[in-house]
């Protein structure tokens, strides 16, 4: 059965318990992780898994809460790599190529520092101890930029995207679809609800749905427009039939008891699957 591994459960605004976005899909030996938020790479040790682990890395868009974390996601990676990994693949839409190669590209930001870790004594005799082979790697990653449609298919799976309504026209925004042998599941990113995604959910085992507020509150604050709230996520859910809603990019505010529980219970009323209210470090069966 796959599983789902909840890095990042929140937004922009940091709080105790929640901050930026980031998850991963476990099925087989394959990890796939979806955003790159806040301290993502920390929470995915913390979850028990490892950079090296991942070989496949899907953007939903380039707000800070989603890829914040990718600099150090990208060097921890190649660092901790013994030169026999596979490749990492990174897909996501516009932006992508151009920020990974302004990380590690030749005259990336961070090139002073695996230049200095592939040519010093020192890095070279931790690669060696590791068990890796000199002459050390210069770090490359297969980067693309991608629209909606088919994205890519491993041995037994494969990644649909389609468009999202997010905050058009500043940045691309996508949901994933990842379907396996193991389960269907959906990562709408930031999205208010939109066919485009409802239609890429169509009957899927569990949607990943953004929710940011109780919608009442959003509708009344003006901030429902390029955002899903509690009803706009069910709506979402109920018209795909999925079987499993995950709530996830939650705000301070529905993080609250009170909030949280007319949330739910106005979820409730329209979706009639079963429903998941995310917390970070949770790990859910598809």
């Amino acid at each position: 059965m796959a599983e789902i591994f909840v890095l990042g459960g929140g937004t922009p605004t940091p709080t105790a318990e929640r901050f930026g976005s980031s998850h991963v899909i476990k099925f087989g030996e394959q990890l796939l992780m979806f955003d790159c938020g806040p301290a993502a790479t920390h929470k995915l040790v913390k979850a028990g898994l490892f950079p090296t682990q991942v070989d496949h890395l899907f953007f939903t868009h380039h707000h800070f809460d989603h890829d914040i974390d990718y600099p150090c996601f990208l060097l921890c990676r190649w660092d901790q790599s013994i030169g026999k990994e596979n490749r990492l693949k990174v897909f996501g839409p516009a932006l992508t190529e151009k920020i990974t190669e302004g990380i590690i590209g030749e005259d990336g930001l961070f090139s002073h520092d695996w230049k200095a870790r592939v040519n010093h004594p020192l890095s070279q005799k931790v690669f060696v101890n590791r068990g890796g082979t000199l002459p050390r790697p210069i770090p490359v990653v297969d980067a693309l930029d991608v629209g909606p449609g088919p994205v890519y298919s491993g041995n037994d799976w494969q990644v649909t995207s389609a468009n999202a309504e997010h905050v058009q026209p500043w940045l691309d925004s996508l949901a994933y679809r990842v379907d396996t042998s193991e389960g269907s599941v959906v990562f709408t990113g930031d999205t208010q609800p939109c066919q485009s995604v409802i239609d890429l959910a169509k009957g899927a085992d569990m949607m990943l749905c953004m929710c940011w507020d109780d919608q009442e509150v959003m509708d009344e604050n003006g901030e429902a427009g390029g955002q899903c709230g509690t009803t706009g996520a069910a709506r979402m859910a109920q018209e795909a039939g999925v079987k499993k809603l995950v709530l996830v990019h939650v705000g301070p505010h529905l993080s609250g008891h009170v909030a949280m529980e007319k949330g739910i219970g106005d979820v409730r009323r329209i979706y009639d699957g079963q429903l998941i209210f995310s917390e970070e470090l949770m790990r859910i069966e598809v």
